[in-house]
Protein backbone atom coordinates (compact mmCIF):
# COMPACT_ATOMS: atom_id res chain seq x y z
CA UNK A 1 0.00 0.00 0.00
CA UNK A 2 2.31 2.70 -1.32
CA UNK A 3 1.97 6.07 0.32
CA UNK A 4 0.39 4.94 3.59
CA UNK A 5 3.41 6.01 5.64
CA UNK A 6 3.26 9.56 4.32
CA UNK A 7 -0.50 9.52 4.92
CA UNK A 8 0.01 8.45 8.54
CA UNK A 9 2.84 10.93 9.04
CA UNK A 10 1.12 14.01 7.65
CA UNK A 11 -2.51 13.27 8.59
CA UNK A 12 -2.12 15.29 11.84
CA UNK A 13 -1.19 18.34 9.75
CA UNK A 14 -4.64 18.14 8.17
CA UNK A 15 -5.97 18.58 11.69
CA UNK A 16 -3.73 21.61 12.11
CA UNK A 17 -5.15 23.09 8.91
CA UNK A 18 -8.71 22.36 10.07
CA UNK A 19 -8.12 24.07 13.44
CA UNK A 20 -6.72 27.12 11.68
CA UNK A 21 -9.71 27.13 9.34
CA UNK A 22 -12.05 27.18 12.34
CA UNK A 23 -11.11 30.83 12.78
CA UNK A 24 -13.32 31.54 9.80
CA UNK A 25 -16.26 30.04 11.71
CA UNK A 26 -15.61 31.17 15.28
CA UNK A 27 -13.29 33.85 16.72
CA UNK A 28 -9.92 32.49 17.86
CA UNK A 29 -9.85 31.88 21.60
CA UNK A 30 -13.63 31.81 21.96
CA UNK A 31 -15.24 28.88 23.86
CA UNK A 32 -16.87 27.63 20.67
CA UNK A 33 -13.60 27.69 18.74
CA UNK A 34 -11.81 25.85 21.54
CA UNK A 35 -14.47 23.15 21.78
CA UNK A 36 -14.48 22.60 18.02
CA UNK A 37 -10.67 22.46 17.98
CA UNK A 38 -10.68 19.72 20.62
CA UNK A 39 -12.99 17.56 18.56
CA UNK A 40 -10.98 18.17 15.40
CA UNK A 41 -7.76 17.17 17.18
CA UNK A 42 -9.35 14.06 18.71
CA UNK A 43 -10.84 12.89 15.41
CA UNK A 44 -7.58 13.58 13.59
CA UNK A 45 -5.53 11.52 16.04
CA UNK A 46 -8.09 8.69 15.94
CA UNK A 47 -7.91 8.64 12.14
CA UNK A 48 -4.12 8.54 12.34
CA UNK A 49 -4.37 5.61 14.77
CA UNK A 50 -6.76 3.80 12.44
CA UNK A 51 -4.36 4.26 9.52
CA UNK A 52 -1.45 2.96 11.60
CA UNK A 53 -3.46 -0.14 12.51
CA UNK A 54 -4.28 -0.73 8.85
CA UNK A 55 -0.56 -0.47 8.09
CA UNK A 56 0.25 -2.89 10.94
CA UNK A 57 -2.36 -5.34 9.65
CA UNK A 58 -0.68 -5.38 6.22
CA UNK A 59 2.83 -5.64 7.67
CA UNK A 60 4.70 -8.79 6.58
CA UNK A 61 6.15 -10.32 9.75
CA UNK A 62 8.30 -12.89 7.96
CA UNK A 63 10.85 -10.52 6.45
CA UNK A 64 13.46 -8.13 7.81
CA UNK A 65 13.20 -5.90 4.73
CA UNK A 66 11.83 -2.37 4.91
CA UNK A 67 8.18 -2.25 3.87
CA UNK A 68 5.78 0.36 2.46
CA UNK A 69 8.86 2.04 0.99
CA UNK A 70 8.50 5.45 -0.65
CA UNK A 71 11.50 6.83 -2.51
CA UNK A 72 11.59 9.79 -4.88
CA UNK A 73 13.93 12.67 -5.67
CA UNK A 74 13.52 15.61 -3.34
CA UNK A 75 15.95 18.47 -3.97
CA UNK A 76 19.69 19.03 -4.32
CA UNK A 77 20.33 15.35 -4.96
CA UNK A 78 18.52 14.33 -1.77
CA UNK A 79 15.77 11.75 -1.70
CA UNK A 80 12.54 11.52 0.26
CA UNK A 81 12.70 7.98 1.62
CA UNK A 82 10.20 6.42 4.02
CA UNK A 83 9.78 2.85 5.21
CA UNK A 84 9.34 0.69 8.31
CA UNK A 85 10.64 -2.65 9.51
CA UNK A 86 9.94 -4.78 12.57
CA UNK A 87 11.97 -2.45 14.78
CA UNK A 88 10.26 0.80 13.84
CA UNK A 89 6.68 -0.20 13.02
CA UNK A 90 5.62 -0.65 16.66
CA UNK A 91 6.85 2.83 17.59
CA UNK A 92 4.68 4.35 14.85
CA UNK A 93 1.66 2.53 16.28
CA UNK A 94 2.62 3.46 19.86
CA UNK A 95 2.81 7.15 18.94
CA UNK A 96 -0.55 7.04 17.17
CA UNK A 97 -2.03 5.11 20.12
CA UNK A 98 -0.95 7.56 22.82
CA UNK A 99 -1.82 10.78 21.03
CA UNK A 100 -5.66 10.53 21.25
CA UNK A 101 -5.28 9.77 24.96
CA UNK A 102 -3.20 12.93 25.34
CA UNK A 103 -5.87 15.00 23.60
CA UNK A 104 -8.60 13.49 25.79
CA UNK A 105 -6.53 14.02 28.95
CA UNK A 106 -6.19 17.72 28.07
CA UNK A 107 -9.93 18.21 27.54
CA UNK A 108 -10.55 20.08 30.78
CA UNK A 109 -7.06 20.74 32.16
CA UNK A 110 -5.89 23.28 29.55
CA UNK A 111 -7.71 26.57 29.86
CA UNK A 112 -5.80 29.10 27.77
CA UNK A 113 -4.58 29.19 24.15
CA UNK A 114 -6.28 25.85 23.60
CA UNK A 115 -6.10 25.92 19.80
CA UNK A 116 -2.36 26.58 19.82
CA UNK A 117 -1.86 23.79 22.37
CA UNK A 118 -3.65 21.28 20.14
CA UNK A 119 -1.73 22.46 17.08
CA UNK A 120 1.54 21.86 18.95
CA UNK A 121 0.51 18.28 19.76
CA UNK A 122 -0.59 17.51 16.21
CA UNK A 123 2.64 18.92 14.78
CA UNK A 124 4.60 16.88 17.33
CA UNK A 125 2.80 13.71 16.23
CA UNK A 126 3.82 14.30 12.61
CA UNK A 127 7.45 14.90 13.52
CA UNK A 128 7.76 11.91 15.86
CA UNK A 129 6.16 9.47 13.41
CA UNK A 130 8.47 10.88 10.75
CA UNK A 131 11.50 9.96 12.88
CA UNK A 132 10.45 6.31 12.95
CA UNK A 133 9.60 6.20 9.24
CA UNK A 134 12.52 8.13 7.72
CA UNK A 135 14.98 6.10 5.63
CA UNK A 136 17.15 9.05 4.67
CA UNK A 137 19.74 10.59 6.98
CA UNK A 138 18.81 14.20 6.21
CA UNK A 139 15.09 13.48 6.49
CA UNK A 140 15.66 11.65 9.77
CA UNK A 141 17.69 14.56 11.14
CA UNK A 142 15.03 17.11 10.15
CA UNK A 143 12.25 15.16 11.86
CA UNK A 144 14.48 14.43 14.86
CA UNK A 145 15.42 18.08 15.41
CA UNK A 146 12.18 19.82 14.54
CA UNK A 147 10.46 17.58 17.10
CA UNK A 148 12.16 19.74 19.74
CA UNK A 149 10.12 22.81 18.83
CA UNK A 150 6.56 21.64 19.69
CA UNK A 151 7.67 20.04 22.97
CA UNK A 152 9.64 23.18 23.85
CA UNK A 153 6.46 25.20 23.39
CA UNK A 154 4.26 22.70 25.24
CA UNK A 155 6.55 22.88 28.29
CA UNK A 156 7.37 26.58 28.02
CA UNK A 157 3.85 27.93 27.42
CA UNK A 158 1.53 25.48 29.21
CA UNK A 159 3.86 24.18 31.93
CA UNK A 160 4.23 24.98 35.64
CA UNK A 161 5.75 27.98 37.37
CA UNK A 162 9.35 27.10 36.38
CA UNK A 163 8.35 26.15 32.85
CA UNK A 164 10.71 28.54 31.04
CA UNK A 165 13.77 27.18 32.86
CA UNK A 166 12.72 23.58 32.20
CA UNK A 167 11.92 24.25 28.55
CA UNK A 168 15.28 25.88 27.83
CA UNK A 169 17.14 23.17 29.71
CA UNK A 170 15.35 20.50 27.65
CA UNK A 171 16.03 22.38 24.42
CA UNK A 172 19.71 23.13 25.05
CA UNK A 173 20.61 19.63 26.28
CA UNK A 174 19.05 17.89 23.30
CA UNK A 175 20.22 20.48 20.77
CA UNK A 176 23.85 20.27 21.91
CA UNK A 177 23.98 16.53 21.35
CA UNK A 178 22.29 16.86 17.99
CA UNK A 179 24.87 19.34 16.69
CA UNK A 180 27.48 16.58 16.91
CA UNK A 181 25.11 14.19 15.16
CA UNK A 182 24.67 16.69 12.31
CA UNK A 183 28.45 16.81 11.84
CA UNK A 184 28.50 13.00 11.72
CA UNK A 185 25.61 12.92 9.21
CA UNK A 186 27.41 15.30 6.86
CA UNK A 187 30.62 13.32 7.28
CA UNK A 188 28.90 10.04 6.43
CA UNK A 189 27.34 11.51 3.31
CA UNK A 190 30.74 12.89 2.29
CA UNK A 191 32.42 9.50 2.77
CA UNK A 192 29.79 7.30 1.14
CA UNK A 193 28.14 9.65 -1.35
CA UNK A 194 24.66 8.63 -0.17
CA UNK A 195 22.20 9.54 2.57
CA UNK A 196 20.15 6.34 2.20
CA UNK A 197 19.90 4.60 5.57
CA UNK A 198 19.49 1.07 4.07
CA UNK A 199 22.63 1.59 1.98
CA UNK A 200 24.58 3.02 4.92
CA UNK A 201 23.63 -0.02 7.02
CA UNK A 202 25.60 -2.19 4.58
CA UNK A 203 28.57 0.17 4.16
CA UNK A 204 31.83 -0.92 5.78
CA UNK A 205 33.17 2.09 7.67
CA UNK A 206 36.77 1.84 8.87
CA UNK A 207 37.28 1.09 12.56
CA UNK A 208 38.83 4.47 13.37
CA UNK A 209 36.12 6.50 11.67
CA UNK A 210 33.50 4.30 13.35
CA UNK A 211 34.74 5.45 16.75
CA UNK A 212 34.19 9.12 15.95
CA UNK A 213 30.85 8.59 14.20
CA UNK A 214 29.62 6.39 17.04
CA UNK A 215 30.53 9.03 19.64
CA UNK A 216 28.76 11.76 17.67
CA UNK A 217 25.53 9.77 17.38
CA UNK A 218 25.85 8.59 20.98
CA UNK A 219 25.98 12.20 22.21
CA UNK A 220 22.56 12.82 20.69
CA UNK A 221 20.86 9.53 21.50
CA UNK A 222 22.21 9.34 25.07
CA UNK A 223 20.69 12.74 25.87
CA UNK A 224 17.41 11.74 24.26
CA UNK A 225 17.08 8.46 26.23
CA UNK A 226 18.27 10.02 28.62
CA UNK A 227 21.27 8.15 30.00
CA UNK A 228 23.19 9.01 33.16
CA UNK A 229 24.79 11.56 33.58
CA UNK A 230 22.99 13.62 30.89
CA UNK A 231 19.57 12.87 32.39
CA UNK A 232 19.06 15.93 34.56
CA UNK A 233 16.85 17.74 32.05
CA UNK A 234 14.18 15.03 32.24
CA UNK A 235 12.90 15.44 35.84
CA UNK A 236 12.62 19.21 35.38
CA UNK A 237 10.84 18.81 32.04
CA UNK A 238 8.37 16.29 33.47
CA UNK A 239 7.59 18.33 36.58
CA UNK A 240 6.85 21.49 34.60
CA UNK A 241 5.14 19.91 31.57
CA UNK A 242 1.35 19.59 31.48
CA UNK A 243 0.07 16.04 32.04
CA UNK A 244 -0.29 15.21 28.35
CA UNK A 245 3.18 16.62 27.68
CA UNK A 246 4.64 14.23 30.25
CA UNK A 247 2.74 11.31 28.71
CA UNK A 248 4.12 11.90 25.23
CA UNK A 249 7.58 12.79 26.53
CA UNK A 250 7.94 9.55 28.51
CA UNK A 251 5.83 7.42 26.20
CA UNK A 252 7.40 8.31 22.87
CA UNK A 253 10.16 10.92 22.83
CA UNK A 254 12.50 8.93 25.09
CA UNK A 255 12.18 5.99 22.68
CA UNK A 256 13.79 7.98 19.89
CA UNK A 257 17.18 7.50 21.56
CA UNK A 258 16.81 3.73 21.86
CA UNK A 259 15.52 3.52 18.31
CA UNK A 260 18.54 5.52 17.14
CA UNK A 261 20.94 3.08 18.79
CA UNK A 262 19.26 0.15 17.03
CA UNK A 263 18.95 1.87 13.67
CA UNK A 264 22.39 3.52 13.50
CA UNK A 265 24.89 2.56 16.20
CA UNK A 266 24.71 -1.24 16.02
CA UNK A 267 24.34 -1.87 12.26
CA UNK A 268 26.44 1.03 10.95
CA UNK A 269 29.19 1.13 13.59
CA UNK A 270 29.35 -2.45 14.95
CA UNK A 271 33.06 -2.43 15.85
CA UNK A 272 32.70 0.85 17.75
CA UNK A 273 29.54 -0.45 19.46
CA UNK A 274 31.42 -3.54 20.66
CA UNK A 275 34.35 -1.39 21.79
CA UNK A 276 32.16 0.96 23.82
CA UNK A 277 29.82 -1.73 25.22
CA UNK A 278 31.58 -1.80 28.64
CA UNK A 279 31.12 1.99 28.90
CA UNK A 280 27.42 1.73 28.01
CA UNK A 281 26.93 -1.10 30.50
CA UNK A 282 28.60 0.94 33.24
CA UNK A 283 26.45 4.00 32.49
CA UNK A 284 23.33 1.81 32.36
CA UNK A 285 23.79 0.12 35.72
CA UNK A 286 24.71 3.43 37.36
CA UNK A 287 21.50 4.90 35.94
CA UNK A 288 19.45 1.95 37.21
CA UNK A 289 20.82 2.02 40.76
CA UNK A 290 21.53 5.73 41.23
CA UNK A 291 18.25 7.10 39.84
CA UNK A 292 16.28 4.47 41.76
CA UNK A 293 17.87 5.72 44.99
CA UNK A 294 17.19 9.33 43.98
CA UNK A 295 13.58 8.46 43.15
CA UNK A 296 13.05 7.08 46.65
CA UNK A 297 13.90 10.48 48.18
CA UNK A 298 11.59 12.57 46.01
CA UNK A 299 8.70 14.55 47.49
CA UNK A 300 7.00 15.28 44.14
CA UNK A 301 5.06 12.39 42.58
CA UNK A 302 5.91 13.42 39.02
CA UNK A 303 9.61 13.79 39.72
CA UNK A 304 9.68 10.32 41.29
CA UNK A 305 8.12 8.78 38.17
CA UNK A 306 10.51 10.78 35.98
CA UNK A 307 13.54 9.32 37.77
CA UNK A 308 12.02 5.85 37.44
CA UNK A 309 11.92 6.43 33.67
CA UNK A 310 15.68 7.01 33.64
CA UNK A 311 16.16 3.73 35.50
CA UNK A 312 13.94 1.84 33.07
CA UNK A 313 15.79 3.28 30.10
CA UNK A 314 18.95 1.85 31.70
CA UNK A 315 17.48 -1.62 31.12
CA UNK A 316 16.84 -0.67 27.51
CA UNK A 317 20.45 0.31 26.80
CA UNK A 318 21.64 -2.86 28.55
CA UNK A 319 19.50 -4.92 26.20
CA UNK A 320 20.44 -3.04 23.05
CA UNK A 321 24.21 -3.33 23.57
CA UNK A 322 24.06 -6.95 24.72
CA UNK A 323 24.25 -7.82 21.03
CA UNK A 324 21.99 -10.87 21.26
CA UNK A 325 18.39 -11.63 20.33
CA UNK A 326 17.08 -11.76 23.91
CA UNK A 327 18.54 -8.37 24.73
CA UNK A 328 17.32 -6.69 21.54
CA UNK A 329 13.83 -8.17 21.85
CA UNK A 330 13.72 -7.19 25.51
CA UNK A 331 14.82 -3.64 24.73
CA UNK A 332 12.08 -3.15 22.13
CA UNK A 333 9.48 -4.73 24.38
CA UNK A 334 10.63 -2.62 27.35
CA UNK A 335 10.30 0.56 25.31
CA UNK A 336 6.77 -0.32 24.17
CA UNK A 337 5.77 -1.41 27.68
CA UNK A 338 7.28 1.68 29.27
CA UNK A 339 5.34 3.84 26.83
CA UNK A 340 2.09 2.36 28.13
CA UNK A 341 2.93 2.14 31.84
CA UNK A 342 4.77 5.43 32.32
CA UNK A 343 2.15 7.24 30.25
CA UNK A 344 -0.55 5.78 32.50
CA UNK A 345 1.35 6.73 35.67
CA UNK A 346 1.64 10.34 34.54
CA UNK A 347 -2.07 10.30 33.78
CA UNK A 348 -2.66 9.02 37.33
CA UNK A 349 -0.72 11.99 38.65
CA UNK A 350 -2.73 14.29 36.40
CA UNK A 351 -6.01 13.00 37.84
CA UNK A 352 -5.21 14.08 41.41
CA UNK A 353 -3.38 17.22 40.28
CA UNK A 354 -6.46 18.42 38.36
CA UNK A 355 -8.48 18.04 41.57
CA UNK A 356 -6.03 19.30 44.19
CA UNK A 357 -3.47 21.31 42.17
CA UNK A 358 -0.49 19.82 43.98
CA UNK A 359 1.82 16.86 43.37
CA UNK A 360 3.40 16.80 46.83
CA UNK A 361 3.33 13.26 48.23
CA UNK A 362 2.87 14.53 51.79
CA UNK A 363 -0.37 16.29 50.80
CA UNK A 364 -2.10 12.99 50.03
CA UNK A 365 -2.90 9.85 51.96
CA UNK A 366 -5.97 7.64 52.29
CA UNK A 367 -7.19 8.19 48.73
CA UNK A 368 -8.55 4.63 48.63
CA UNK A 369 -11.31 5.78 50.99
CA UNK A 370 -12.60 8.35 48.50
CA UNK A 371 -11.28 7.07 45.16
CA UNK A 372 -11.43 3.24 45.10
CA UNK A 373 -11.42 2.97 41.30
CA UNK A 374 -8.48 5.32 41.07
CA UNK A 375 -6.65 3.31 43.73
CA UNK A 376 -7.17 0.08 41.79
CA UNK A 377 -5.93 1.53 38.49
CA UNK A 378 -2.97 3.25 40.14
CA UNK A 379 -2.07 -0.10 41.78
CA UNK A 380 -2.12 -1.94 38.44
CA UNK A 381 0.29 0.48 36.80
CA UNK A 382 2.49 0.64 39.91
CA UNK A 383 2.80 -3.14 39.72
CA UNK A 384 3.57 -2.88 36.02
CA UNK A 385 6.27 -0.31 36.76
CA UNK A 386 7.79 -2.67 39.34
CA UNK A 387 7.74 -5.52 36.81
CA UNK A 388 5.09 -7.81 38.29
CA UNK A 389 4.61 -11.04 36.26
CA UNK A 390 1.42 -10.79 34.26
CA UNK A 391 2.08 -7.18 33.29
CA UNK A 392 4.09 -5.98 30.32
CA UNK A 393 6.75 -4.52 32.61
CA UNK A 394 7.94 -8.00 33.65
CA UNK A 395 8.65 -9.29 30.15
CA UNK A 396 10.88 -6.42 29.06
CA UNK A 397 12.95 -6.37 32.24
CA UNK A 398 13.55 -10.13 32.41
CA UNK A 399 14.57 -10.32 28.76
CA UNK A 400 16.96 -7.36 28.91
CA UNK A 401 18.63 -8.85 31.98
CA UNK A 402 18.82 -12.28 30.34
CA UNK A 403 20.44 -10.73 27.28
CA UNK A 404 22.81 -8.62 29.38
CA UNK A 405 23.80 -11.70 31.43
CA UNK A 406 25.13 -13.37 28.28
CA UNK A 407 27.29 -10.33 27.56
CA UNK A 408 28.29 -9.29 31.10
CA UNK A 409 27.43 -11.19 34.26
CA UNK A 410 28.30 -8.31 36.59
CA UNK A 411 26.12 -5.83 34.69
CA UNK A 412 23.10 -8.13 34.85
CA UNK A 413 23.57 -8.80 38.57
CA UNK A 414 23.86 -5.11 39.45
CA UNK A 415 20.90 -4.28 37.20
CA UNK A 416 18.82 -6.90 39.00
CA UNK A 417 19.15 -4.86 42.19
CA UNK A 418 17.30 -2.13 40.32
CA UNK A 419 14.22 -4.35 40.24
CA UNK A 420 14.28 -4.50 44.05
CA UNK A 421 14.89 -0.77 44.35
CA UNK A 422 12.02 -0.01 41.97
CA UNK A 423 9.69 -2.00 44.22
CA UNK A 424 10.92 0.01 47.20
CA UNK A 425 10.22 3.47 45.79
CA UNK A 426 7.08 2.56 43.82
CA UNK A 427 5.33 0.70 46.63
CA UNK A 428 6.40 3.35 49.14
CA UNK A 429 4.80 6.00 46.94
CA UNK A 430 1.62 3.98 46.60
CA UNK A 431 1.37 3.37 50.35
CA UNK A 432 1.85 7.03 51.22
CA UNK A 433 -0.62 8.35 48.64
CA UNK A 434 -3.36 5.72 48.68
CA UNK A 435 -3.42 3.83 51.98
CA UNK A 436 -4.09 4.97 55.54
CA UNK A 437 -6.68 7.38 56.83
CA UNK A 438 -7.43 10.74 55.26
CA UNK A 439 -5.67 13.25 57.49
CA UNK A 440 -5.84 16.22 55.13
CA UNK A 441 -9.30 17.88 55.34
CA UNK A 442 -8.89 19.09 51.76
CA UNK A 443 -9.22 15.49 50.56
CA UNK A 444 -12.54 14.84 52.29
CA UNK A 445 -14.60 15.69 49.20
CA UNK A 446 -12.26 14.54 46.42
CA UNK A 447 -14.13 12.77 43.62
CA UNK A 448 -13.32 9.40 42.06
CA UNK A 449 -12.65 8.91 38.34
CA UNK A 450 -15.27 10.18 35.90
CA UNK A 451 -16.30 8.42 32.70
CA UNK A 452 -13.81 10.36 30.54
CA UNK A 453 -10.90 9.38 32.76
CA UNK A 454 -12.00 5.74 32.83
CA UNK A 455 -12.20 5.75 29.02
CA UNK A 456 -8.64 7.11 28.84
CA UNK A 457 -7.25 4.46 31.20
CA UNK A 458 -9.14 1.52 29.65
CA UNK A 459 -6.95 1.03 26.53
CA UNK A 460 -3.79 1.41 28.63
CA UNK A 461 -5.02 -1.24 31.07
CA UNK A 462 -5.87 -3.60 28.21
CA UNK A 463 -2.51 -3.02 26.53
CA UNK A 464 -0.50 -3.56 29.73
CA UNK A 465 -2.26 -6.81 30.60
CA UNK A 466 -2.47 -8.13 27.04
CA UNK A 467 1.24 -7.71 26.38
CA UNK A 468 2.04 -9.13 29.81
CA UNK A 469 0.02 -12.27 29.13
CA UNK A 470 0.74 -12.58 25.39
CA UNK A 471 4.14 -10.97 24.63
CA UNK A 472 4.28 -12.82 21.30
CA UNK A 473 2.07 -10.03 19.95
CA UNK A 474 5.25 -7.92 19.92
CA UNK A 475 7.83 -10.64 19.29
CA UNK A 476 6.08 -11.94 16.16
CA UNK A 477 6.46 -8.49 14.62
CA UNK A 478 10.04 -7.82 15.69
CA UNK A 479 11.57 -11.30 15.33
CA UNK A 480 12.76 -11.16 11.72
CA UNK A 481 14.28 -7.69 12.01
CA UNK A 482 15.95 -8.45 15.36
CA UNK A 483 17.44 -11.71 14.05
CA UNK A 484 18.82 -9.85 11.05
CA UNK A 485 20.25 -7.06 13.23
CA UNK A 486 21.98 -9.55 15.54
CA UNK A 487 23.32 -11.57 12.60
CA UNK A 488 24.78 -8.45 10.95
CA UNK A 489 26.27 -7.24 14.25
CA UNK A 490 27.87 -10.58 15.08
CA UNK A 491 29.21 -11.07 11.57
CA UNK A 492 30.88 -7.65 11.73
CA UNK A 493 32.33 -8.11 15.22
CA UNK A 494 33.16 -11.79 14.98
CA UNK A 495 30.85 -12.54 17.91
Amino acid sequence: MTGILSLITYAPLLGVAAILALRLVAPAGSPRSAELAKWVALVTTLVTLALSLVMLGQFDRTTADFQFVEDFAWFGGLHYRMGVDGISVLFVVLTAFLMPLCIAASWRSIEHRIEEYLIAFLALETLVIGVFCALDLILFYLFFEFGLAPMFLIIGVWGGKNRVYAAFKFFLYTLLGSVLMLAAVLGMIGITGTSSIPELMTYDFGQEIQIWLWLAFFASFAVKMPMWPVHTWLPDAHVEAPTAGSVILAGVLLKMGGYGFMRFSLPMFPDASAYFTPLVFAMSVIAIVYTSLVAFRQTDIKKLIAYSSVAHMGFVTLGIFSGNAQGEQGAIFQMVSHGLISGALFLCVGVVYDRMHTREIAFYGGLVNRMPWYAAIFLLFTMGNVGLPGTSGFVGEILTMAGAYQASTWAAIVAATGVILSAVYALSLYRRVVFGEITNPALAEIKDLNWREVAIFAPLIIGTLYLGIYPAAVFDITQASVDNLVAVYRAATGG
